[in-house]
């Protein structure tokens, strides 16, 4: 972590305090995963519908992702991480008013169908769209900041420690919101979570903006562009593949506390969480830094290749020590990946359009998680929830094919960057 020590004190405390940020973002959204599940199934919802509610999270932060992640380019990193924070400070507190709501379901017309509508689920699928604003929003902004600092040399070693509170938030925030409900029920398990986005908010407040949009960019851009920029060689592949990923974490994130259940373990669903949490810690100190001298591409496919046994794992888990394996895969998987994606889009990205590349590859992710609750959801009620996790191995497997098929300008050039030491064509470093 030398790297540190080349810094300047003031540079030294804004990174400290937007690390301490970080933590607070991520265990105050995560804490919420062992519980959120099993309290929108307390207001009598099916598995497909507990899906639906989960996905809306995906879905606000897709409507969310263009307009923040041109403010973070337009008026600084800063404002955008204080939203992302503002939702995680007040949608638990959201979440529990939905409990005083009277229980009331009625019927409406949709394409000549009588469809039935319970607003209780309806508040919660509102709360949770908003609680999708967190990520739309911190995420952006948190990389494009720590790219903004970063040497190219030396950009995947600071964004894989900068991005180690991804995991040890993933580690503290389960555990502790899945201890707190056992002992004390869902309402100090959901204080607790807005806490600590009210914590979040405090230390952003003291941190100083280093980048400084330029008068072109305070201009804006108009939504189009943004979504053409999509479709371009430098983000289309790495989108896609996230976008594979993302119904396989949807899946995770959403029915890992039903598929337990319904499996008969006896077993602390944060631990999963947990473990996954560890091994992402461990992956993220080894592969930013080997990253800067061997290349992104070798270490994306690992890591896909790696998520795909993970899901078969799941699939195949009937025990706790099984179901903690296929947790600490997932969790190198995903360590690896996401730095890797991100250190990638940061060579292939300008300061002043960072925020929008970013936003944009990211989007993949936002819509695999918006589809797998409710696809997978309603597969699940069918055929049970062990099935769905063999099908999101087989998405991650595909993805596998296509990064190192489609990952540079030609088939050629894919197979070098993805396989060995081969140059990223689309990079925009020196």
């Amino acid at each position: 972590m030398r790297i540190f020590t080349t810094f300047s004190p003031a540079l030294q405390r804004n990174l400290l305090l937007l690390f301490a940020a970080g933590l607070c973002f991520w265990a105050g959204l995560a804490g919420l995963l062992p519980t959120l599940p099993l309290f929108i199934e307390t207001l009598g919802a099916s598995g497909q519908q507990i899906g639906i509610v989960m996905a809306s999270f995906a879905i606000g932060l897709l409507l969310a992702r263009p307009s923040l992640s041109r403010l973070a380019d337009e008026k600084g990193r800063k404002l955008v991480l204080v939203i992302g924070l503002v939702a995680i400070a007040i949608a638990p507190f959201g979440y529990l008013l939905v409990q005083g709501l009277p229980h009331y379901t009625t019927q409406v017309s949709l394409l000549g169908m009588p469809v039935p509508v319970d607003f209780s689920l309806l508040a919660m699928m509102l709360i949770r769209a908003f609680h999708g604003l967190s990520i739309a929003a911190f995420v952006v902004a948190y990389s494009a900041l720590v790219v903004d600092i970063s040497p190219p040399a030396n950009r995947g070693e600071l964004i894989g420690y900068m991005s180690l509170v991804n995991p040890i938030g993933l580690a503290l925030g389960p555990a502790l919101g899945g201890f707190i409900y056992e002992g004390s029920g869902f309402f100090w398990a959901f204080l607790t979570m807005g806490i600590l986005g009210i914590v979040g908010l405090a230390l952003i407040s003291q941190i100083k903006e280093t980048y400084q949009p330029t008068p072109a960019m305070t201009n804006g851009d108009q939504p189009q562009l943004f979504w053409r920029l999509l479709w371009t060689p430098r983000v289309r592949t790495p989108a896609i593949i996230l976008l594979l990923v993302g119904l396989a974490f949807g899946t995770i994130s959403t029915f890992i506390p039903l598929y337990v259940r319904e499996a008969g373990i006896s077993l602390n669903v944060g631990l999963i969480y947990a473990a996954s949490a560890m091994a992402s810690f461990g992956s993220r100190l080894l592969v930013g830094r080997a990253s800067d001298r061997y290349g992104r591409g070798r270490f994306i496919t690992v890591s896909l290749a790696l998520y795909t046994v993970a899901m078969l794992v799941f699939w195949t888990a009937r025990s706790a020590p099984i179901f903690l394996l296929a947790g600490l895969l997932q969790g190198a998987a995903g360590g690896t990946l996401i730095p890797m994606i991100a250190a990638l889009m940061g060579d292939r990205s300008h300061p002043d359009e960072r925020g929008r590349i970013f936003g944009l590859v990211m989007v993949g992710f936002d819509v695999g998680i918006a589809l797998a609750g409710p696809i997978f959801g309603g597969i699940a009620d069918l055929l049970g929830y062990r099935g769905i996790f063999g099908l999101s191995g087989l998405m991650t497997l595909l993805g596998v094919v296509i990064f190192v098929t489609a990952s540079s300008k030609d088939l050629l050039h894919s197979l070098r960057f993805s396989l060995s030491r081969g140059q990223d064509v689309y990079s925009v470093d020196p």
